[in-house]
């Protein structure tokens, strides 16, 4: 693993992908900090979010329309990917304890390191959305 050397860029990069939970792409985090950072490039964005990676500080989550999404909580949770607008929720409930891995591990006679846990769907908004859209046309609730 390569070390982190300091930078203000660098450090603002990984600040603003723990300030939020929105699972931001290289993008989004660019355009937040372009204004402060105007010699900044994506280049410099896509380069610091490998070695976050590397380094574990932020995990890449799930490819959404094309564009990889990070998250800076590390700790072990799921995540739902909206398969229509694209957003994605932290799901607290499953997957995120030690036992979890521990059961999977003495079931199947391995060791395991960590895990990832995705679950694809519809998001309230959307199915809210589209059931609004249809309440008026008969046979679509």
């Amino acid at each position: 693993m390569r070390k982190l050397n300091f930078s203000k860029k660098r450090d603002a990069m990984l600040e603003v992908i723990c300030s939020t939970n929105t699972h931001p792409t290289a993008e989004w985090i660019y355009n937040r900090l372009k204004s402060d950072y105007p010699n900044l490039s994506l280049g410099t964005v896509y380069r610091n979010l490998n070695l976050f990676k590397e380094q574990g500080l932020v995990v890449s989550v799930a490819n959404v329309n094309g564009q990889e999404r990070f998250d800076g909580n590390t700790s072990a949770h799921a995540h739902f990917v909206c398969t229509k607008c694209g957003r994605i929720i932290d799901v607290d409930c499953v997957g995120g304890s030690k036992s979890f891995d521990n059961r999977i591990a003495s079931m199947y006679d391995c060791e395991v390191d960590r895990h990832t846990i995705t679950f694809y769907g519809t998001c309230s908004s959307c199915r809210h959305a589209h059931s609004d859209s249809t309440a008026d046309v008969p046979g679509l609730k």
